[in-house]
């Protein structure tokens, strides 16, 4: 029976080649879309999962308070606060301090020289962590002071091998507090791509405490919170009663060792989160979790769905559009006596072999488009033929045959043998709705589509337009790495020399989100006690104001004529009115337990994302022998000749090293790297979902110009146009078309706006979004249909009266 479904099916196919045509393309395409989302999809979900101890694994956040009432949330906690809380909380099985380093440093054996990522860890950071060691002490694996553990990509390129190079000495270049000899303890295998923390090199926690004990940076009192706290829980601990317990652990701690109390203003509330989730769910607003990439996994989750159900709906119209092509068949099956079980059956046969044929053209068309889509998503996909994967294709196409097979089975099943023999072929008011409903449904999430990639754009363009308040354009940065440091003033001596360079400088932190330092601990004389303000500082040396643009309110920059300004600030404008301070020029501030005199009130301007609005900010002067990054302005139009010149001196002071830079405007965009990919992911798939909502309405169009066909050629006869019949059989469908985008206007605003919420500066969605959006639509309805109808009006009326 089965098989000679299969016959059946093929030959059906193979005969309306139009027919089959158009549903391959719009089930391939459909599933193309559907599975290429379900591939990023997947891959999203499994980042970070690596780990053994997964279900028992949390990071600490803390919630702190800002001086206008708002929460920050922060994940950067006390170094101490890993130590003392295995101490007293019996929950706690592990917990570790982990201080990644932002910067890369350059790591040297022989004439070898390679830049790579650091971090220090402590004792019980491998119990945690599923890592595994190829070489060293498995039981001691955290190394010494003076021992480091490589990654094992690491050690290929240093020493050709992962193994026999315990005891080997390399040299280690991170500025003058870490930079020096070390010996290799242990080799281990890296992370796999899907983990978010990739390390090629792994120092001891103890020796980041060695080095940065005293000044700013201290992580020997309370107040500093210069590191990452992870947790492994032991079985049974509810996550909800520990939090409770946590929530005012550091403030507990700090009342009980300071008399003097003040820094417990700017504390925060602890929660623990589950490792594996803060990449997904990584958005805070006001100290409430309210999403993050999460919402892009669920909105292409749905936006595939969708694209899927538009696909199906175009087979069923098509497929009932095909019915009265096929009622004699059906009406003789019926007399020789099929049953409409069996009718079913066949049917729905014929749709599932569509179904994978359509899967044979997408799979082909997923491993020629990936490439460029992990491009688009910035991803590494691959298409692999796990079981898994395999499992979920064939359930995905399996599913879409069954759907889109269903109504045309049931539809074309029911009809009544001498009702189809006499070539009557009755519709009811139900099935026009349904029809038509499905059509509206269509062109409903097309124009939701429109409108979406319309606003994204929109949104962009206000980021990348926005006046800042500094200037990014035709600015360089790099690392301040190996030689540079050692005697920066000849190095900028040269750079400022070559031909298109404007100026050069150096900072500590960066205009992009990555503070130098930050957190309260800042007061002066005066202070209302109840108040609390986290600031975000950044180190400059001299002329780096200057070359960014920045504006002064009040007060002058740094500069070496008034001699030492190492013990000077400037504040932003929110900082001053933040403090409350009334003609701060000449005042002194506490920063830190460092005095410093405030020489000047910089203009406000954006050092963060727009995703916030601009905060109390300060400028301290850092020598270029302390800074991690040099930046260098180039004339436009010199470009390549200056960055040419750059790299020749770079590689003078750094022999071995590749001159690896960043544009500051491109670093810039890089923050919006997921709001870049959404408007383009978003806008293939509203191209997707018009093609095959238009293939549904080419269907429809279809249909009702064969049931319409005697009441066409009558219209002719009696001295109709072919303007008037093609417009007769085009208003029904864009009446359909219309009220599509009445459902999807305020679906999308309210859509957009909950998107648009997350910005703090953010466009306001204009009715030229609309109209745009809605005139779009139309138009592309009308070339649709007008191919049908202009096809109907121009037949020769008396072949249409014959045929009846």
């Amino acid at each position: 029976m089965f098989k000679n479904n299969l016959k059946i099916a093929w030959r059906n196919l193979v005969k309306d080649r139009q027919f089959t045509f158009l549903n391959l393309l719009g089930l391939s395409t459909g599933l193309v879309c559907t599975l290429l989302i379900y591939l990023w999809v997947n891959d999203e979900l499994h980042v970070d999962k690596y780990n053994e101890k997964d279900g028992q694994l949390y990071q600490l956040f803390k919630n702190v308070p800002n001086s206008d009432g708002t929460i920050f949330t922060s994940e950067n906690t006390q170094g101490l606060l890993a130590k003392s809380m295995a101490a007293d909380l019996p929950e706690i099985a592990y917990a570790v301090s982990v201080k990644k380093e932002g910067q890369l440093g350059v790591l040297s054996s022989g004439d070898k020289h390679i830049k790579a990522k650091s971090a220090f860890v402590d004792s019980n950071f491998f119990n945690m962590f599923s890592y595994h060691l190829i070489e060293g002490d498995k039981k001691n694996m955290v190394p010494d002071n003076s021992g480091v553990l490589l990654s094992d990509k690491l050690a290929l390129k240093l020493f050709n091998s992962t193994h026999n190079i315990i005891g080997k000495t390399i040299l280690w270049d991170r500025g003058t507090k870490f930079g020096g000899l070390y010996k290799v303890s242990g080799v281990f295998e890296s992370l796999p791509s899907s983990a978010t923390d990739q390390y090629d090199i792994i120092f001891a926690y103890n020796l980041f405490i060695e080095k940065e004990t005293g000044g700013m940076g201290d992580v020997s009192f309370w107040g500093s919170n210069m590191a990452h706290t992870y947790l492994v829980l032991k079985n049974g601990t509810n996550i909800d009663q520990f939090n409770k317990k946590i929530k005012d652990y550091t403030k507990d701690k700090i009342r009980s060792l300071y008399a003097n109390n003040d820094m417990i203003k700017y504390e925060g509330d602890l929660f623990a989160m589950r490792f594996s989730d803060v990449y997904l769910h990584n958005h805070f607003d006001n100290g409430v979790l309210s999403g993050g990439r999460i919402v892009y996994v669920r909105l292409f989750s749905i936006i595939a769905i969708f694209i899927l159900v538009i696909a199906c709906i175009n087979f069923m119209n098509l497929s009932t559009a095909k019915a009265s092509r096929r009622l004699k068949e059906i009406g003789i099956k019926k007399v020789v006596g099929a049953t409409r079980t069996s009718l079913v059956f066949q049917y729905m046969t014929e749709s599932l072999v569509m179904s994978f044929l359509s899967l044979v053209i997408a799979a082909g068309a997923i491993v020629l488009l990936l490439p460029a889509f992990n491009q688009i998503a910035g991803k590494q996909i691959v298409f692999n033929f796990s079981s898994n994967i395999i499992l979920s294709v064939i359930g995905i196409t399996f599913i879409t045959g069954l759907i889109a097979g269903s109504y045309p089975a049931l539809y074309l099943s029911r009809f009544n043998a001498v009702s189809v023999l006499k070539g009557k072929l009755k519709t009811s008011v139900s099935e026009l709705l349904v029809r038509k409903g499905l059509v509206v449904f269509q062109f409903t999430l097309s124009a939701v589509f429109i409108v979406a990639v319309l606003v994204v754009y929109k949104q962009m363009n206000l980021v990348q337009t926005i006046n800042l308040g500094y200037n990014k354009d035709n600015i360089i940065e790099f690392a301040s790495e190996g030689n540079l440091r050692k005697n920066p003033d000849a190095f900028f001596d040269e750079v400022k020399k070559i031909p298109g360079v404007i100026d050069a400088a150096s900072m500590e932190g960066d205009f992009l989100g990555n503070p130098g330092h930050s957190g309260g601990g800042i007061s002066w004389e005066g202070k209302d006690p109840r108040l609390g303000i986290e600031y975000y500082g950044i180190g400059v040396s001299y002329n780096c104001m200057e070359m960014f643009g920045l504006t002064m309110h009040e007060g002058r920059s740094f500069s070496a004529a008034y001699g030492a300004d190492s013990t000077k600030v400037i504040f932003n404008e929110s900082a001053i009115k933040a403090m409350g301070l009334k003609d701060p020029i000449g005042k002194t501030v506490s920063l830190w337990g460092k005095k410093n005199q405030i020489i000047g009130v910089v203009k406000d301007f954006h050092f963060q994302s727009l995703y916030n609005k601009v905060g109390p900010f300060f400028l301290y002067y850092s020598p270029a022998a302390e800074n991690n990054d040099i930046v260098v302005k180039i004339r436009a139009g010199m470009e390549k000749q200056s960055l040419a010149g750059l790299e020749n001196i770079y590689k003078q002071y750094n022999q071995g090293l590749p001159f690896e830079y960043k544009f500051l405007d491109e670093s810039y965009q890089k923050l919006y790297a997921s709001e870049q990919r959404v408007a383009s992911l978003s806008g293939y798939a509203a191209v997707l979902a018009i093609i095959i909502s238009c293939l549904g309405l080419f269907g429809l169009a279809a249909f009702t110009a064969q049931k319409r066909q005697k009441e066409i050629g009558i219209r002719k006869v009696v001295g109709a146009t072919a303007a008037s019949v093609a417009l007769l059989l085009s208003k029904d469908f864009l009446m359909l078309v219309l009220i599509a985008v009445l459902i999807a206007f305020p679906l999308s605003w309210w859509a957009m706006n909950e998107w648009l919420h997350s910005f703090a500066y953010r466009i306001n969605i204009g009715a030229g979004t609309y109209i745009i959006a809605a005139l779009s639509i139309i138009v592309i309805s009308v070339i649709t249909v007008s191919f049908q109808s202009i096809k109907a009006a121009v037949m020769n009326p008396v072949k249409s009266l014959r045929s009846e």
